[in-house]
C-alpha cells in the first residue's frame, strides 16, 4: 500500500499493487516495477536528499509524469542493447505535424511502444552496432551470460524498509568476481564529463544500491563490481565503461543510509517535509562574495 501526502500532511492510502514481502528476483514489466512505490528505489533515495527533499519525492511518487520524448530515445537504445523492452516503430515522416501522423504516433504510444522518426531509428541502430564493437561493453551484455531487466526486492535490516532495484543486466552466477553493468546514454562519454554526471545524478548512490541488492540476495559478496556503460548519442557513438573509486562508493553508501532513514521516518510519521521548516540563513556564493568584495569593499 502506498501513501499520498503533501509536506506536513498526514498520509492517506492510495491504490497500488499487492506488496512484495519476500526478498527475491522477480520477472515483471518496467511499468509494474515502478508501481511498487512502497519499496524504495535508488532514484527515490537520491530524490529524498539535498538538493531535493522528501516533499518533492512524495509528489513525484504520487504524480508520475508522462514519458518525455528525450527519454524515448534512450529507451529505444536500451531495447536494442539489452534485447528486451517495448517495440520500436519507425514512423515514415520527418515531421510529426499532420493530424494523421499525430494519430499514428499516439496509437503507438498507447500500445506501449516507442515511435521513432526515420533518422532516430537509424541512430539507435547505429548506437547498438557501435556498442557491440566495444571490446568490454560487448562482453558485459553478452546474451549468453546473463538476463536483461531483472527486478530485485529485499528488506533493509536496520530500518525495515523494503528496497528495490531493476538491473539493466543480471549476469549469470559464475566463479570469480560478479560485474553488474548499467547502460546509460549521454551527451559526452569523456571521463571528466562523466565524473560531473556522477555528481549531478548521484550515480555513486546507484552503484552502492545495486551492489547491496546483489549481496542481500546472495548473488555476490563484497567483491562485486558495478560499472556504467556510457554511450554518446552522436556519431561515432563512443562508449566508455567506468567504475566508481572507493571514496565515491563510501560516500554513495553513506548517502543511501541517510535516505533510508529519512524514508523510514517520513513513512512512519506521514510527514514529508520540504527544504526547511525554519528561516534559512543564506550567504552569497563564494565566487560572488570574492568578486564583489574586491569591487565594492
Amino acid at each position: 500500500m502506498t501513501t499520498v501526502a503533501q509536506a506536513g500532511a498526514t498520509t492517506v492510502p492510495a491504490a497500488g499493487p499487492e506488496p512484495i514481502t519476500e526478498p527475491g528476483i522477480y520477472d515483471m514489466t518496467n511499468e509494474t516495477y515502478h508501481s511498487h512505490r512502497y519499496a524504495l528505489s535508488s532514484s527515490g533515495a537520491r530524490m529524498l536528499l539535498p538538493p531535493s527533499c522528501p516533499a518533492l519525492f512524495r509528489h513525484a511518487q504520487d504524480n508520475p509524469t508522462e514519458t518525455k520524448k528525450t527519454f524515448e530515445l534512450g529507451s529505444a537504445a536500451h531495447k536494442l542493447v539489452l534485447g528486451e523492452g517495448p517495440d520500436l516503430i519507425r514512423v515514415d515522416a520527418d515531421k510529426w505535424t499532420t493530424t494523421a501522423v499525430k494519430a499514428e504516433v499516439a496509437a503507438i504510444r498507447s500500445d506501449g511502444n516507442i515511435p521513432l522518426k526515420p533518422a532516430e531509428y537509424e541512430q539507435v541502430q547505429a548506437m547498438a552496432d557501435a556498442l557491440r564493437r566495444h571490446p568490454v561493453a560487448s562482453m558485459l551484455f553478452d546474451p549468453a551470460r546473463g538476463k536483461p531487466e531483472q527486478s530485485l526486492f529485499w528488506r533493509d535490516r536496520p530500518t525495515g524498509v523494503m528496497r528495490r532495484a531493476r538491473f539493466d543486466w543480471l549476469p549469470d552466477a559464475r566463479s570469480g568476481r560478479l560485474i553488474i553493468p548499467d547502460y546509460k546514454t549521454c551527451r559526452s562519454a569523456e571521463p571528466a564529463a562523466l565524473a560531473r554526471a556522477v555528481e549531478d545524478f548521484g550515480y555513486h548512490q546507484q552503484d552502492d544500491w545495486y551492489r547491496a541488492a546483489a549481496r542481500a540476495l546472495d548473488l555476490a559478496d563484497d567483491s562485486a563490481a558495478f560499472v556504467f556503460v556510457c554511450q554518446e548519442k552522436t556519431p561515432p557513438y563512443l562508449v566508455t565503461v567506468v567504475e566508481m573509486d572507493a571514496e565515491a562508493r563510501r560516500i554513495g553508501a553513506a548517502r543511501n543510509r541517510r535516505a533510508l532513514e529519512v524514508f523510514a521516518e517520513c513513512t512512519e510519521s506521514g510527514v514529508w517535509p520540504g527544504y526547511s521548516n525554519e528561516i534559512a540563513y543564506l550567504s552569497l556564493p563564494t565566487w560572488a562574495a570574492i568578486r564583489d568584495t574586491e569591487e565594492y569593499l
